[in-house]
């Protein structure tokens, strides 16, 4: 299973929000390149970046920042927040990304995420963050009808790199992962599942792991607070 460090941005600068609010966010650096460096230097194999601003403004607000992150270091990025429409997914690849995340037009646009997947194989991924197992969009500040599972199947065969599921109640919260809801995600569906929202323990990502059925875990604020060792939490992850 492979972990997912986490740069969350917004204003330029890595933070955490507590359950997606943007008035509940913590900021942990002013130099997100910085950062993602140490991650690399710990030993991942991935870097997750999210454009908070972005995903509220409906287009990439972050990029400078996002930018500076692809200059700094070699390992893989993938990326979340305000990708809507080809052109931008287009730059972010062109640009250097691995990986982008469409969450909201997944819901309102889904054609666009089938298309992108066909243009860009491997290198398109679909993020469906949940509050009661309902999707919210708009950078989470809408919640809609449509359930987490019944979105993802819908991608079943659009060829989609992988699903990143968030539960939203979990996020920032330091209360553990949603374990049970994001293995019946990645039961319930063909395409690879990374967890995000609640990792606070190398214990909860042992636990996710220990599901054999979940791809990846994303991890934040454990990071930052130091509840979690990177060097030691991909140590204990490897096969």
């Amino acid at each position: 299973m492979i972990l997912y460090p986490a740069i969350d941005l917004k204003d330029g600068n890595c933070v955490r929000l507590l359950h997606g609010e943007m008035d509940k966010a913590t900021v942990f650096g002013t130099d997100p390149a910085a950062q993602a460096a140490a991650f690399e230097r710990a030993g991942c194999d991935w870097i997750h970046l999210v454009d908070l601003n972005g995903a509220f403004a409906g287009q990439p607000v972050n990029g400078a920042a996002v930018e500076a992150i692809l200059a700094r270091v070699k390992v893989p990025a993938q990326l979340g927040g305000g990708i809507r429409d080809m052109a931008t997914i287009e730059m972010w690849l062109t640009k250097g990304l691995a990986r982008v995340i469409l969450g909201t037009v997944a819901v309102e646009n889904p054609d666009l995420v089938r298309a992108a997947a066909r243009a860009f194989p491997g290198q398109v991924a679909v993020g469906i963050d949940a509050r009661n197992g309902r999707v919210a969009t708009k950078g989470w500040a809408e919640e809609t009808d449509v359930m987490v599972t019944d979105l993802a199947r819908r991608f079943e065969d659009a060829g989609v790199a992988a699903i990143i599921y968030t539960d939203i109640m979990r996020d920032g919260a330091m209360g553990g992962p949603n374990i049970e809801a994001t293995e019946a995600l990645a039961r319930a569906v063909s395409i690879p599942v990374i967890a995000s929202g609640g990792v606070s323990s190398l214990s909860d990502l042992v636990a996710l792991r220990d599901t054999g059925v979940i791809a990846g875990a994303i991890s934040g604020r454990a990071l930052y607070d130091g509840a979690i060792d990177l060097a030691q939490a991909i140590a204990a992850l490897r096969p």
